[in-house]
């Protein structure tokens, strides 16, 4: 009875969407809440859940497998696909989070980009900021939930890990690779990387 009930809940709410204009490729593998809030323009892929208190404005694209709770998306706003948006999250206009990307209790600014592989926790993000692959924010030290702020303008590159507490000024560039546990100047290149070594002539032992 319980499994029914749910069923005819979906399909209320998905007829009551389809009605609104928004347009689902295979409504029937999209789950909504109750308080699920959708502007104009939006178009969901199959097989997206939408849990408590997420909030949608115009011109939304919702790529297929993601899953978004307690969010709210600004207009013209692009996600996943296999995205994880989680609770306290707040997406502005023009931003994009792409595959296998959590944002978890943070801003992303005005069209910044987190386009693939990366985690963000705790975190404020500027304008126009560039999240390379595979990118972390270490928000967590086993204690307390602590702050990554990360100014306009700035291009963290891929696989790089912000240990939080900590601030990146302005339009600061970070070299794919580093670990970053200091607060970094506007304008300036911070990367942290161990020395190549080649040794010549090697032979696997046997």
């Amino acid at each position: 009875m319980k499994q029914k009930k749910i069923k005819n809940e979906q399909e209320v709410l998905r007829k009551k969407f389809i009605k609104k204009g928004v347009k689902m490729t295979a409504p029937e593998t999209v789950f909504f809440s109750k308080n699920t809030k959708i502007g104009n323009n939006v178009k969901i892929e199959p097989y997206v859940v939408f849990s408590e208190n997420v909030s949608i404005g115009n011109n939304v694209n919702i790529f297929s497998f993601s899953h978004l709770e307690g969010v709210k998306i600004e207009n013209n706003v692009n996600v996943g696909p296999y995205a994880r948006l989680r609770q306290g999250t707040v997406l502005k206009f023009g931003s994009k989070v792409g595959n296998f990307v959590e944002v978890k209790k943070s801003v992303v600014g005005k069209n910044s980009k987190l386009n693939h592989l990366s985690y963000v926790g705790d975190s404020n993000l500027g304008k126009k900021v560039n999240i390379g692959a595979g990118t972390i924010t270490c928000n967590y030290d086993g204690v307390k939930k602590r702050k990554t702020i990360i100014s306009d303008e700035v291009f963290v590159g891929s696989n790089s890990s912000l240990v939080a507490p900590v601030q990146i000024g302005k339009k600061s560039v970070i070299g794919a690779g580093s670990v970053i546990t200091k607060n970094v100047s506007k304008e300036t290149l911070a990367l942290t990387r161990a020395e190549q070594i080649e040794i010549k002539n090697y032979k696997k032992k046997k």
